[in-house]
């Protein structure tokens, strides 16, 4: 299993840092939305009900919407909608009583499309427009570091000090001091960069938004681990070898990016402002 891990990085990695550094903002946006509408297959792989056709349906609607919005580009898809994980918390608190509410085709239809299609119109509009002064490139890494340190803040945290579980009817494994060590790995990190004065920004409203995505990470990793306990299966897919499925990768990513990006509008951080 860590072979196939190693393996599979190795290949990944320097086509995802290709794609970003090397190329423009349309054929990024191609490239990035290939990885989305598979995760958007494995999504339709856990609804409940629907053939292969229908999921292929519903993969070309996800695939239209996200050219649709490319195309017309309207900022209510970055500043609005990443809102939506307002409620996507309310389901995570109230599972598994309220699952009889969400989880039905139609509900899931739409979770879909809000889950996948403001994720990646902020990545391509990151890596294009860029924000806090960096260049597109380096402002996408610099926010995904948010969250890569939240997640490693979280693992170290969780195995010294973790003992209050953070949701265990949906992720046994997740702690409470778990989420904290994260949480102030990823400010860290922010506050350290942000003394080399490379970002242009204000110290106390960037941490705000960081701590925001880190957040919205963590209700990502939550999310679909809830829809993934309510379908009975372990993984999203399997064409990861070793990592699962492209949802399993992409979990945090799919909150956490919507809202730094809305985030950095909302505060009207420098090189943020649509």
């Amino acid at each position: 299993m860590l072979k196939q891990r190693v393996i599979t990085a190795l290949i990944l990695l320097p086509i995802v840092l290709g794609a970003v550094f090397g190329l423009g903002r349309v054929p990024f946006a191609v490239i990035a939305g290939v990885f989305f509408v598979v995760g958007g297959w494995e999504w339709s792989g856990m609804m409940r009900g629907p053939g292969q056709g229908a999921r292929l349906l519903w993969c070309l609607s996800l695939a239209l919407l996200m050219v649709a919005v490319e195309i017309c580009r309207p900022a209510w898809v970055l500043n609005a909608l990443p809102l939506w994980w307002l409620l996507a918390l309310v389901m995570v608190l109230g599972y598994p009583g309220n699952a009889r509410l969400w989880f039905r085709t139609p509900v899931m239809v739409v979770v879909g499309w809000l889950l996948l299609i403001p994720s990646w119109a902020a990545v391509v509009e990151l890596q294009d427009h860029g924000a806090l002064g960096l260049a597109g490139p380096w402002a996408l890494l610099f926010i995904l570091v948010w969250v890569w340190a939240a997640d490693t803040g979280a693992y170290f945290a969780g195995r010294a000090f973790g003992r209050h579980k953070l949701a265990p009817l949906v992720s046994p494994g997740k702690t409470v001091e778990g989420l904290v060590g994260g949480a102030l790995l990823a400010l860290a990190v922010v506050a350290l960069v942000y003394a080399t004065g490379w970002l242009r920004a204000t110290l106390p409203t960037l941490l705000i938004v960081a701590l925001m995505t880190v957040l919205a990470s963590v209700l990502g990793d939550l999310f679909e681990s809830m829809v993934k306990r309510e379908r009975g299966i372990k993984d999203s897919g399997s064409v990861l070898p070793g990592h699962g499925g492209m949802l399993d990768r992409i979990d945090s990513v799919t909150a956490a990016l919507p809202v730094a990006l809305a985030g950095l509008n909302w505060f009207s951080l420098p090189g943020g402002v649509l």
